[in-house]
């Protein structure tokens, strides 16, 4: 182990005020923790350090994704026998806010998903969680059809002014760049379908029609943002992190998939 000393709560708090973040604040946070290196008090402390430095009129938003929760006809990765297709459908007990995982969120994610307070969007497959004053705004309404966009709770934090923190993950990662992808004028839209669990116990399957979205790209844009955009970089204990305005990142990224995708398309 390289550290001289654990990370804690305060010098986490002093990391993310170096990097710019500020009480009132609302921000998107992804985060890859074992990055960070040691942590007093591991993933609990970084939620503590965010927090803190947030104060009582910040909010705190990550997502909170359940992607298994879909048919599984489409499932690729990897696939299932198509005699367990409606097992599994008669089986899934459907989305819940409070019961429902996420999947490949990260610690961070889960963490703050079941923190006393927190509020959770009602999506059966992108749902975004959130802690603070502006919570219930950023999560309160999240119909199935619109996934990542403006009426979603990426959406919320783009009105809000909010902002994007990176720990230790890039821009594959930045879940916000696919509401620049909603904001295309000809999306490619595909068909979903997932379970929902309604207060009663029972189970129901919902079915909607939403723009397709494609992380392949995501590092390059980021790094095209990067060169021009209003980026802080620095460190999060010992994880390379980023800071950034989320409209600001949401506005290039917008024209830069325009560009970019239109001119591949043409080939």
């Amino acid at each position: 182990m390289n550290q001289e000393m654990p990370h804690t709560v305060t010098s986490l708090a002093a990391d993310l005020r170096k990097l710019g973040l500020v009480s009132g604040d609302v921000v998107m946070v992804h985060s890859a923790l074992r990055s960070v290196g040691f942590v007093a008090g591991h993933v609990q402390a970084v939620v503590h350090a965010l927090l803190e430095v947030l104060g009582p009129e910040g909010t705190l938003v990550v997502p909170t994704h359940t992607s298994y929760n879909s048919d599984p006809a489409g499932w690729s990765n990897p696939p299932v026998p198509e005699a367990w297709w409606p097992v599994i459908r008669a089986g899934n007990p459907g989305y819940d806010r409070a019961l429902s995982p996420s999947r490949y969120m990260g610690a961070l994610a889960e963490s703050v998903r079941t923190w006393p307070g927190a509020l959770r969007s009602g999506h059966p497959q992108v749902s975004a969680a959130a802690l603070g004053a502006r919570a219930a705004e950023i999560v309160g309404e999240h119909p199935p059809v619109d996934e990542l966009g403006d009426g979603s709770p990426l959406g919320a934090v783009y009105r809000l002014d909010g902002k994007v923190l990176l720990i230790g993950c890039g821009h594959a990662n930045n879940t916000s760049l696919h509401l620049a992808e909603v904001r295309q004028e000809q999306p490619t839209m595909f068909d979903n379908a997932a379970a929902v669990r309604d207060p009663d116990g029972s189970v129901r399957w919902v079915t909607w029609t939403a723009p397709d979205t494609d992380i392949c790209d995501f590092d390059e844009l980021g790094a095209a943002f990067e060169a021009v955009g209003p980026v802080t970089v620095g460190l999060v204990g010992d994880a390379p992190s980023r800071l950034m305005s989320q409209r600001a990142l949401v506005d290039f990224a917008t024209a830069w998939i325009a560009r970019r995708r239109a001119g591949e398309a043409a080939v």
